[in-house]
């Protein structure tokens, strides 16, 4: 039976935001053995551990383009022209996102500017558990072409012809058939199939997540610290029980840890979300997983939207519906969320696929500190400046004085000896 709680106090949001707290200790050993057979013994490694985890048999590690044309020609025709209409929103929303050079010139002489660089290998990982998420391939592997990544290495256990197709459609460079916390091993210490990439993104269970976390602290970047998918809704007496019942289970048939939080103002609100809950979850064909996720889940009634954003923002959701009449004047006070879906007729679902926006976005109240992924994620900024002499001679009035100041005088002589040399 679902719990609702009504009217914490606000030294209750701490708790009430809480996540739940995976055991780790045992799955960090783990990690770290198979990182050292993959850097041991490379793709032999791969292969034995693919089938000791997945009782998997491979005996080459990556796809050949035949077999990527093959699994691409049986992709639904229906559904390719789906994926297509996806590929040009997002291609068209983050292309949108380079950066145009602004030069700025700080004081006369000195000129200040950024270019944007692709990092040039990076890695994708897609996992291959109940759900084939080629939508997140589109996800990642666009913004990574957009901005000029001249690697995309993609590792999947998954075999749904869609991946490949949408593999192709979107130029990755390599598909590798491994998948597990050995996949981003590979991608993290490199292999003579497996080329070690630069940063590490898409999603996976807690061993994927773990294997990240280990390569971030080998200096590979990821694309952010992850947990269970989640959304939280905030509904008023203005919202469609309906549709808001329709919300939190498609977040909820992702799995039985997918979180799902309901703030509203209406107890009768949420009340006939309870009955829609009820109606809607029999005809779900995961209704096992998205059941046990609502039975988790939390629905909050609150005295006033103040409260409900006060509590919202405490906790960070990864996906934020506002079912609301005027949701934009909510949006405004939202400072903590990764996505945002504004008014009734924008479900996540919409965010999930097709509407132009990343779906790869912080959990686990990351969002306080972290943004999804988008065109900068796969590109580094470099700072450029130009310093004419009389610049550097009006500089040099500041800069002196502060290297001596911090004890560095080589700093200061950079100058001098410049100033010295009849500028």
């Amino acid at each position: 039976m679902i719990q609702v709680i009504k009217f914490p106090s606000r030294s209750d949001y701490s708790e009430l935001c809480a996540r739940p707290q995976i055991e780790s200790s045992k799955i960090g050993s783990l990690i770290e053995s198979i990182f050292n057979k993959v850097k041991t013994d490379k793709d032999k490694a791969l292969i034995s551990l693919t089938y000791e985890f997945e009782k998997r048999e491979i005996d080459t590690i990556l796809y050949t383009e035949k077999e990527i044309d093959d699994y691409s020609k049986a992709t639904d025709d229906d559904l390719k022209i789906a994926i297509k209409i996806a590929f040009d929103n997002i291609y068209k929303f983050h292309e949108a996102q380079k950066l145009v050079e602004k030069r700025v010139e700080t004081s006369p002489g000195v000129v200040c500017w950024q270019k944007s660089s692709p990092i040039e290998k990076v890695g994708i990982y897609i996992p291959g558990g109940t759900a084939p998420l080629f939508s997140t391939i589109l996800m990642l592997a666009i913004p990574a072409k957009i901005a000029g990544c001249s690697e995309i290495v993609l590792c999947t256990p998954g075999i749904h012809p869609a991946i490949f197709y949408t593999a192709k459609l979107c130029g990755i460079t390599k598909m590798c058939k491994v998948g597990g916390a050995q996949a981003i091993a590979a991608l993290a210490l490199g292999t003579p199939s497996i080329p070690k990439v630069y940063k590490i993104f898409g999603p996976g269970n807690q061993y994927v997540t773990a294997a990240k976390m280990h390569a971030n602290s080998m200096g590979v970047a990821i694309d952010m610290p992850a947990g269970p998918s989640e959304v939280a809704i905030f509904a008023d007496e203005t919202s469609n029980a309906r549709y808001v019942a329709s919300d939190l289970l498609s977040q909820a048939e992702h799995g039985v840890d997918s979180q799902v939080f309901l703030v509203s103002t209406s107890e009768t609100l949420i009340h006939d979300t309870i009955h829609e809950l009820e109606s809607q979850l029999i005809e779900l064909p995961r209704k096992e997983l998205a059941k046990e996720a609502i039975l988790n889940s939390k629905f909050i009634l609150v005295n006033s939207s103040d409260d409900a954003i006060d509590l919202l923002n405490e906790y960070a959701a990864e996906h934020l519906i506002l079912a609301c009449d005027d949701p934009e004047k909510i949006s405004d006070k939202i400072i903590n969320a990764g996505s945002i879906f504004l008014g009734h007729f924008t479900p996540e679902s919409a965010g999930d696929y097709s509407s132009g926006t990343n779906h790869t976005l912080p959990t686990n109240g990351h969002a306080r500190a972290y943004s999804g992924v988008n065109l900068d994620s796969f590109c580094k900024k470099i700072t450029l400046q130009s310093i004419s002499k009389s610049g550097l001679e009006i500089l040099s009035k500041s800069i002196i004085p502060m290297a001596e100041a911090e004890s560095l005088q080589a700093h200061a002589n950079a100058v001098k000896v410049r100033l010295n040399n009849g500028l």
